[in-house]
């Protein structure tokens, strides 16, 4: 946790940001792998954590913006959990260390939010992930698990991520420690790769890592000799040379804050002619997109300007013909790049997702539905505070590149002669992690090898 006072300022920050009413943050309960009491990591609510700090199943923070007065809901152990778990803080004990007096049982949770209703307060809630907390918001407001995200309060969604999307300075020490153990993990892939591995042995590698600093992975490690499938979890294949391995990976810390960087290098001691090739072209779009950040600048004119980078180098090497600017505001890049360019990061790695995209990535501006364009998560007008990804890529993928050749989809831009050769190709990516200053960018963590010539000679020595 953070000093208390850093959530008693947050918390009256949020109640002069809701006009009335009762807000309340469901804060997550246990989730059985298998049985009861066999339970997948413990991990808090996100946006409990950001107010209350407390990382315990089972808590309910309310904050009555009216009156101004906090209350932090939950159980006492018995003697029965403690025999079992050792002695536990009371919750007394738990919501005084983030500057809260009051506390009550969740019997008394049910009864008061029963009498707000009554008397016709407004409770606000944020949109509940999981199957639990929907179940406990029907048992408490009466709504529906369906009605969830239509009835949470849009008032506070906006609250939250108005402070939320600012990073304060001890956030980004918080953020820059879980980058820095992402720079670890890469590294030590990078250095244990070897022809005949199976993708597994790297992805335990890196949970090793994140856990032996004291913290976790902050996503399912993507670990894969298939690039191309660009959130791919399955680690049941061999390496092999003359393959690119692409790793997608990242730590969190005790305290729930996300690195996240991708990198991708030979299976081998040196990428292949062609390897080399694919990988400038999307390296360059890479560092076109670093080179436009700060203040001021859409961040969707910077994926703009990043594809169009796709396209001209693909277009050198005979993939793409026409004219750029038309293929790019057409979508033809996205047989490449069918991806978006980055997304905001901080108590999630993909920050905040689960209160809409429309809302922290665009500032309530209307998403595009066009493919490739509409996964960017992020596209709204870059401010200082921001902490953001940068991860373009080039992937070749074979069922893609079958469907539009049989559609005959954008034939004035794509090379389908030239792409077919490439559908054993896989893909690549890099990506890094990036604070907005108030005159442009820095970058966070220590950097890791993305030139060919620095990615090879990581390899290389580690032969």
């Amino acid at each position: 946790m953070f000093s208390k006072e850093t959530y008693i300022k947050r918390r009256q920050q949020l109640k002069q940001d809701v006009d009335k009413g009762l807000v309340i943050f469901v804060g997550n309960s246990e989730s059985p792998m298998n049985y009861a009491d066999n339970t997948y990591r413990y991990r808090q609510d996100s946006s409990f954590l950001y107010f209350f700090g407390l990382n315990h199943p089972d808590l309910v923070g309310v904050i009555d913006v009216e009156s101004g007065e906090e209350c932090m809901y939950g159980d006492d152990y018995t003697i029965d959990h403690i025999v079992w778990m050792g002695n536990q803080p009371t919750i007394r004990e738990r919501a005084g260390e983030c500057g809260i007096t009051n506390t009550k049982t969740l019997t008394q949770l049910a009864e008061d939010l029963k009498q707000a209703q009554a008397m016709g307060r407004p409770v606000h809630f944020l949109p509940v992930y999981r199957g639990e907390s929907k179940i406990r918001l029907f048992e408490w407001l009466g709504v529906l698990p369906a009605e969830v995200k239509e009835k949470s309060s849009l008032e506070l969604v906006k609250a939250v991520i108005k402070q939320r999307n600012y990073k304060s300075d001890e956030e980004i020490v918080e953020i820059e420690k879980a980058v820095n153990t992402t720079v670890e993990m890469h590294l030590a892939a990078m250095r244990m790769a070897r022809p005949g591995m199976l993708e597994a042995e790297i992805a335990a590698e890196m949970e090793r890592i994140a856990m032996s600093k004291d913290g976790y992975i902050s996503f399912p490690v993507i670990a894969t000799i298939n690039g191309q499938t660009l959130h791919n979890h399955y680690h049941g294949n061999r390496l092999e040379d003359g393959r690119m391995f692409l790793l997608d990976a990242g730590a969190e810390t005790n305290r729930g804050y996300a690195g996240d960087m991708s990198s991708t290098f030979p299976v081998g001691k040196t990428f292949t002619t062609r390897q080399k090739e694919i990988y400038q072209v999307a390296l360059n779009s890479h560092e076109k997109a670093i080179s436009m950040m700060k203040p001021g600048v859409a961040f969707k004119e910077v994926y703009f300007e990043s594809a169009r980078e796709v396209m001209r180098g693909m277009k050198e090497l005979g993939f793409v013909k026409g004219d750029i600017d038309e293929g790019v505001a057409a979508g033809a890049h996205a047989m490449f790049f069918p991806c978006g360019l980055g997304h905001m990061m901080g108590l999630d790695v993909h920050d905040m997702e689960d209160l809409g995209e429309q809302y922290v990535g665009y500032d309530n501006e209307a998403k595009s539905t066009q493919f490739g364009l509409k996964s960017l998560r992020l596209g709204r007008t870059l401010e200082p505070g921001f902490v953001l990804t940068i991860e373009p890529g080039v992937y070749f993928i074979p069922q893609l590149i079958d469907l539009w050749k049989s559609e005959k989809r954008f034939t004035d831009f794509l090379n389908y002669d030239k792409i077919e050769q490439y559908k054993d190709f896989g893909g690549c990516r890099n990506e890094e992690d990036f604070l907005i200053t108030a005159d442009g960018y820095r970058l966070l963590g220590q950097p890791l090898p993305k030139t060919i010539a620095d990615v090879e000679r990581e390899r290389l020595n580690a032969f």
